[in-house]
């Protein structure tokens, strides 16, 4: 394929073709290990704090947390299909329903997102180094905060130091992402049972939070609340993965059977997301006891640590950072990127963007907030992802019955051309789907500018990812209903 196709370096280059067998190496446990590396990770860890915050008890925290899991899992199933069945990425699968050139909106999309993702997780990893330097030194470090910045020049160094670490994995591409997760799944897992012993020690149980109810009981602070502030959460905890969604076949083109990725994805995701959140729930209860405050951050609870402890849970602090980063946040925008400009952009120079854009988007201005994680940052970009999910499933299952001709989704002139590259269905559902949600986002993040947004508009944006996958499915299969879609399974395996 790539002897016929390769002269067309618009759409075409060796990191975006069709995997070969050669390459498909990845079996269940792989992504069992891939989502256990990726679910142990701080902000999958600080959720239910959130949620805690947000009115709820511990159980309900972690139900919540689990359902969302359950919910986003089915897309990454459907969605992880094609990419196993043709060895294809994400990038590519999206010209199918958005056109050979259309396709770069969702690629640019899903894109931007990661990158600010990366960032997030770089800034956890410079917190981290921070942290340790200054238990090292017996003093907090640093000094004044950096006008314009809002943090000081050592957190700054720390953030470019980790930023760094992070380049060996760029350079080395997929495998070494492959071979990270494999081997540092397990050590997480352990980690997690040596810190439940260790607070259940130290603080001679685990703690109140688990025994406190929620607010919305009768009687509690958000008596008869419990609906509106579930629902918003909900959406904000399947958009936490929303991303993973999307770009899972940047994955599963590896994998060895399409049984390999459905039973690894479904072992690695919900029940591990939820029992992290039980972790935290308990972890954070015995705080209360240890200091008497509930500590959800673990690496400030890893400071408060003595002697050789704090090193260790630091440093492993460290290596789940950048397992989780490497392939939840560098994997699918370096070949997003990549699909952009094929002959200039290879899936390693994509892997250079992204983490470049990181740099600027200046994380730790998205986490200065529990309401603007939430409300603005998680829901915000569901609102983006949801609609293309609902337009690839409706495209690929309804509309080609799984069947794609994968030579022309390499081929500006073929059945994927559309209109000079464009599905105008596609992009129209795209639109609708993401419109209702706008006026809501606003609201979220710049209540100031936008203080009389409509209830029907707020209520909508609580369930954004569910709105937009909604709309943009059923506009997407109303407009390709009956269209002629002359396609031929060229390069599939079961």
């Amino acid at each position: 394929m790539s002897n016929d196709l390769s002269a067309n370096t618009q759409l075409w280059n060796e990191d975006l073709a069709p995997t070969s067998d050669a390459q498909r190496t990845w079996r269940w446990y792989h992504f069992a290990a891939l989502w256990v590396g990726m679910v142990m990770c701080i902000p999958a860890y600080t959720l239910s704090a959130s949620l805690i915050e947000g009115g709820m008890s511990g159980y309900q925290a972690v139900l919540t947390v689990f359902l969302a899991n359950a919910i986003v899992l089915l897309p990454m199933l459907l969605i992880g299909h094609a990419g196993t069945k043709y060895g294809i990425p994400y990038a590519v699968l999206a010209r199918a329903s958005f056109g050979t050139t259309g396709a770069r909106i969702p690629a640019l999309m899903r894109a931007i997102v990661a990158c600010g993702w990366y960032g997030i997780q770089t800034w956890f990893g410079g917190s981290m180094i921070y942290t340790l330097l200054g238990v090292m030194m017996g003093a907090e470090i640093g000094g004044a905060k950096i006008a314009g910045l809002g943090i000081n020049g050592m957190q700054l160094l720390c953030f470019l130091a980790f930023w760094a670490i992070q380049f060996y994995y760029i350079v080395h591409g997929m495998e070494s992402i492959r071979k990270l997760e494999t081997w540092t799944a397990p050590l997480k897992i352990l980690i997690c049972f040596v810190l439940l012993g260790w607070v259940y020690n130290k603080a001679g149980g685990f703690g109140p939070l688990l025994e406190q109810p929620s607010q919305f009981v009768e009687g509690g602070k958000k008596a008869g609340q419990f609906w509106s502030t579930f629902w918003p959460s909900l959406t904000a905890m399947v958009g936490f993965w929303a991303t993973l969604a999307l770009n899972i076949p940047d994955f599963t083109r590896f994998a060895k059977t399409q049984r390999d990725q459905i039973i690894g994805q479904s072992v690695g995701l919900p029940v591990p997301m939820g029992l992290l959140a039980a972790l935290a729930v308990i972890v954070t209860s015995a705080t209360v006891v240890l200091y008497g405050k509930a500590i959800w951050d673990p690496v400030d609870l890893a400071s408060r640590m003595t002697g050789i402890a704090v090193l260790i849970a630091l440093i492993v602090l460290l290596v789940d950072t950048v397992s989780v980063n490497l392939a939840a946040n560098l994997v699918g925008p370096a070949y997003d990127f990549s699909a952009l400009a094929p002959k200039h952009i290879t899936y390693r120079a994509g892997g250079y963007i992204t983490a470049g854009i990181a740099l600027v988007m200046m994380p730790w201005k998205i986490l200065e907030s529990t309401e603007g994680y939430i409300f603005t940052w998680l829901i915000g970009y569901s609102a983006l992802l949801g609609p293309i999910a609902g337009i690839l499933i409706i495209d690929y299952y309804f509309i080609r019955k799984t069947e794609l001709d994968v030579t022309d989704l390499y081929r500006d002139d073929g059945v994927y051309s559309y209109g000079n590259g464009w599905n105008v269905a596609a992009i129209v559902a795209f639109v609708l789907g993401v419109a209702p949600n706008i006026p809501g986002f606003l609201n979220a993040a710049f209540p100031a500018s936008f203080p009389d947004v409509g209830a029907v508009f707020k209520t909508l944006y609580t369930y954004a990812w569910f709105v937009g996958i909604t709309i943009s499915a059923l506009v997407y299969g109303v407009m390709m209903k009956g269209k002629a879609l002359p396609t031929l399974s060229t390069v599939a395996r079961a």
